[in-house]
């Protein structure tokens, strides 16, 4: 138990630092954004073909790897006060790193299809991307309603348990509803709200669950 909630901590502090990493990428060194056309973004993929690929693997694949830890450590933490509530949150939690870990590794091959295309047939190779990228952003990054529930449904766990500091599950559950409004079209934009407060949610939680483990330990 001890063991896991410090693996859970660790687990949370990645993915809070991976979110700042891939934001701090994406917007100083990549210049990126989904706004451009999509032969410029396939440009971006053929100039800085290793960032990318080291990029979504941070953020993605093994991003989904802690994330389940993290899942699995809530899990144990609030699951006497909150069984069904924990249980229905950690299955969606496993299904959202599932579908991140998807992602990651659709963005990665993808990536490799058309830098490869690119040389021969540039038109081509945009066209391509427009199908991969709407597959890749579907399952993880077009909308954010699967982490927006989970991390509602464990706010709401926690809250009920006495578990956590009381303001760190009032901001979960206000990340969370940006999370789950980005699904509406009209609010898409909430998305990038839901990746930057989660940052501060990811990091919040891994001090809490590292502090209380050292506490527990001593």
């Amino acid at each position: 138990m001890k063991n896991l909630q410090k693996m859970g901590g660790i687990a949370a502090l990645y993915a809070g630092v991976a979110y700042l990493v891939g934001f701090a990428l994406y917007i100083v060194v990549l210049n990126y954004s989904s706004d451009i056309a999509p032969i410029q973004q396939v440009a971006s993929f053929v100039d800085n073909r290793s960032i990318w690929y080291t990029l979504n693997l941070l953020i993605y694949t093994l991003f989904g790897f802690f994330l389940v830890v993290l899942a699995l450590a809530l899990y144990e933490r609030l699951k006497t006060s909150s069984p069904a509530i924990m249980q229905t949150a950690t299955a969606i939690g496993l299904i959202w790193a599932g579908l991140i870990i998807a992602s990651g590794m659709i963005f990665n091959v993808g990536i490799d299809r058309v830098v490869d295309l690119y040389g021969t047939a540039p038109d081509q190779a945009a066209s391509v991307w427009v199908a991969i990228d709407s597959v890749r952003d579907g399952l993880g990054g077009g909308n954010e309603i699967v982490g927006g529930v989970w991390l509602l449904l464990v706010s709401w766990a926690a809250l009920r348990a006495g578990e956590l500091p009381r303001v760190l599950n009032y901001v979960g559950v206000a990340v969370a509803a940006a999370g789950i409004l980005s699904a509406i079209p009209a609010l898409s934009d909430l998305t990038d709200v839901f990746g930057l407060t989660q940052i501060v949610w990811f990091i919040w939680l891994g001090i809490v669950m590292l502090r209380t483990n050292t506490r527990q330990a001593a």
